[in-house]
Parts: structure tokens; C-alpha cells; sequence
């Protein structure tokens, strides 16, 4: 596929099946997100493999930081939450590793680790897989970073679920005017 094919063409997939990436493929996406840009070479970022059985104890630990704020979770909304990290034969947990620096502020941390994930998607789709970035309170939760061993430097920029898609979305042409204006530097 041609970088601009691929990236006029990329979607999410939302419904995802196995067969998840093979190590193969993997390698590619890690290579891809290798090549996020990165001032300073910090590579602010790393990267939690989940799938099989960890997928399953994700869950639940979704299930327990929802009850923790609510209660009284029924247990059909608890078994909705449970079954989320299903979705997908494997999920991605791409981490912002803040490190302080003084060129190379927080939030440009960040934005390279959301790189990071973007190139992951990207190569994946160009792998023939599918992929879908999701985010949520869970991303921002202290029970879930605790169980993934986040440490308080660290932050959840997303979960990518990826596999095979069970069904290709149709590309929506998009007008760039919507987006994109040209302005002028007013003086001070």
C-alpha cells in the first residue's frame, strides 16, 4: 500500500475479530511507532500488550473502578463494562512516559506518544489488520493505571484494540475547507 493511499484511506474498525496481529506484524507497528516524532529522543512512551486471559482480568478490573464510583452498578451495565476489552483479540495500552526535560515540555510528551499510537494504527491497517483507538474514563483512572503498573509519571493515551475486521467501513470523502483556514500574524 502507498503512504498516501493508506493515509487517505485509513478507518477504524470498531468490530474486531481473530486472528489478532502475529509478532511479525507487531515488530512492523513497534518499528512504526519508533518513528513518531520525538524532541529530543525521550521516547515518551511504552507500550502494554494485552490479549488472551489479560483481557478478561481487564475487565474486571473495569468492572471494579466503575463500582467504586458507582455503587450501585446494576449487573447488566457490570457485564457490559466486562465484556469491553473482548472487542478485540488484543489490546494495546499505549502509555505517555512524562519525563522532565527542560526543551521538551509535558503536553509535547504526550502528543508523541499519540504519535506513537497513530503510527501503530497506520501500520496495522497497512498489514491488512484493523484497529480502533479508543479512550473513555478508564484511560484517566487510578485503579486501572494501578493495575497495569503505571507508575505516577504515566498516563493512558489509549487503548488500541486490534484484529481482523469484520467489516470494512467505506471511506467518507472529507473537504479539507472545513478544517483548514489561512490566516494572517496580527501585530501586537
Amino acid at each position: 500500500m502507498q503512504a498516501i493511499e493508506l493515509l487517505h484511506n485509513r478507518v477504524s474498525s470498531p468490530v474486531l475479530t481473530a486472528p489478532g496481529p502475529s509478532d511479525e506484524q507487531l515488530q512492523v507497528m513497534y518499528q512504526a511507532a519508533a518513528r513518531a516524532p520525538d524532541h529530543a529522543c525521550l521516547r515518551p512512551w511504552r507500550l502494554i500488550v494485552l490479549e488472551g486471559e489479560q483481557l478478561s482480568k481487564l475487565g474486571e478490573v473495569f468492572v471494579a473502578a466503575n463500582i467504586a464510583k458507582n455503587p450501585d452498578l446494576s449487573e447488566v451495565q457490570q457485564q457490559k463494562i466486562l465484556h469491553k476489552p473482548l472487542r478485540a483479540p488484543m489490546i494495546i495500552t499505549v502509555v505517555a512516559s512524562i519525563t522532565e526535560h527542560p526543551k521538551v515540555p509535558q503536553i509535547e510528551q504526550i502528543i508523541s506518544a499519540g504519535c506513537a499510537a497513530q503510527a501503530i494504527e497506520l501500520a496495522a491497517f497497512a498489514q491488512g489488520l484493523g484497529a480502533m483507538w479508543r479512550s473513555g474514563t478508564m484511560m484517566f483512572d487510578v485503579t486501572v493505571k494501578a493495575s497495569l503498573g503505571l507508575a505516577e509519571h504515566e498516563q493512558i493515551v489509549g487503548f488500541l484494540y486490534l484484529g481482523t475486521a469484520k467489516k470494512i467501513r467505506t471511506v467518507q470523502s472529507v473537504d479539507s475547507n472545513q478544517f483548514v483556514s489561512h490566516g494572517n500574524v496580527l501585530p501586537v
